[in-house]
């Protein structure tokens, strides 16, 4: 369907969910040999964690990929929910941004709605999924585009209503509180690389129409490392409707401490929804991390010209139904952070997870994946 939805939106990541969708990592471009086996450890970390709250649904390529899933995730029979695997090629993991984003029926009051074919009364579907444009991240790569038709093959899954807004958009460039207030980057959304045709002000009524928002909040620029131009979920994350977490940088000599404070600062004048401003809480951010092809590694010092930023963030969380799954680095941040969390998160458990080989492909756990929400009751 080209329309918008009417009546639906996107709930906040803590809304509770059905399932989160994964897609196993395989990509040897992305992850070499040498680390994608601590990539698949991670995964496995994560599913396991996830398999404690809700179901977890995986893509996987084939049947080895499916064997080989299974056998690195390890036994899950006394876990409370289950692992799905559906067989569905991929090129790459980053679900966040080539899936599907889930909305949720907000007018309960309108239980039924009429099929013009046959002028009958069907159910109202509660649950529906807005299929987005891919292009890989403003054409850089452009084999990856093939991750564009996942979507339709994840609602031959789950059988829901399917909306096409017919524009290029991510799902890591957007956050929502599910109150309407959605949370982006002028880096990413306004960059002529993803749809040139489109001002900020149409941008704004696409994501009112197909997110169910009426409030947008323009950040300015993404951290160094980061591929995508910026996305929103390594910068600043609401934890509850009113609450925003924002990554800092202490130090004025990394590159990311000016561009990291203006946008501390916009957000400090912003308002939410109903015109009532935002509660801010300063997140750290760990420590540079290089990689020179071969290795990974933090540094203070000026790295040599070969080697290359990577985009780590605490911000990059995933909050689960129970637990909130936050990435971390060895580095001496990684405690503060999962202590400033924990307290935000009195009801979830907040688990961090070593995501330095995983990062390593530009990425962490919120990238690589995509809450599908109950519907409301």
């Amino acid at each position: 369907m080209s329309s918008p939805p009417r009546d639906f939106r996107m709930p906040a990541e803590w809304h509770p969910h059905t399932a989160t969708w994964l897609s196993w990592p395989h990509n040897l471009d992305t992850w070499p040999p040498h680390l994608l086996p601590a990539v698949e450890r991670t995964y496995a970390e994560m599913i396991r964690l996830l398999l404690t709250g809700e179901r977890v649904d995986l893509l996987v390529t084939d049947e080895a990929m499916e064997r080989r899933a299974r056998e690195v995730v390890g036994a899950v029979d006394g876990l409370p929910y289950e692992l799905i695997t559906h067989q569905v090629p991929t090129i790459d993991a980053w679900i966040r941004d080539y899936g599907p984003t889930f909305v949720v029926d907000v007018a309960p009051h309108h239980p039924v709605t009429r099929k013009p074919s046959v002028g009958t009364l069907c159910p109202r579907p509660p649950l529906a999924m807005v299929n987005w444009r891919f292009n890989g991240w403003g054409g850089k790569y452009p084999e990856y585009e093939r991750d564009r038709e996942v979507p339709a093959r994840i609602n031959e899954r789950v059988q829901v209503p399917r909306f096409e807004p017919g524009i290029v958009f991510e799902g890591g460039s957007i956050e929502v509180n599910g109150r309407g207030t959605v949370l982006t980057t002028e880096q990413c959304l306004l960059n002529p690389n993803r749809n040139p045709h489109l001002n900020r002000a149409e941008l704004d009524q696409v994501m009112g129409d197909y997110l169910g928002v009426t409030q947008v909040v323009w950040l300015g620029q993404g951290i160094a490392g980061d591929d995508t131009d910026g996305h929103v979920d390594d910068l600043a994350r609401f934890v509850n409707e009113t609450t925003v977490v924002c990554v800092v940088e202490d130090d004025p000599a990394d590159e990311n401490h000016a561009s990291l404070q203006a946008n501390f600062e916009l957000l400090g004048r912003s308002k939410d929804q109903d015109g009532q401003p935002l509660h801010l809480v300063p997140l750290p951010m760990p420590d540079p991390v290089y990689t020179d092809e071969s290795s990974i590694f933090t540094t203070h010092q000026s790295p040599l010209a070969t080697f290359r930023r990577l985009p780590a963030s605490y911000a990059n969380f995933l909050i689960g139904n129970a637990v909130v799954l936050v990435p971390v680095f060895d580095d001496p941040n990684d405690a503060r952070a999962l202590a400033i969390l924990q307290e935000l998160f009195p009801t979830r458990h907040v688990v961090g997870l070593d995501c330095r080989a995983l990062v390593f492909g530009y990425g962490s756990i919120h990238c690589v994946s995509q809450q599908q929400p109950q519907p409301l009751s």
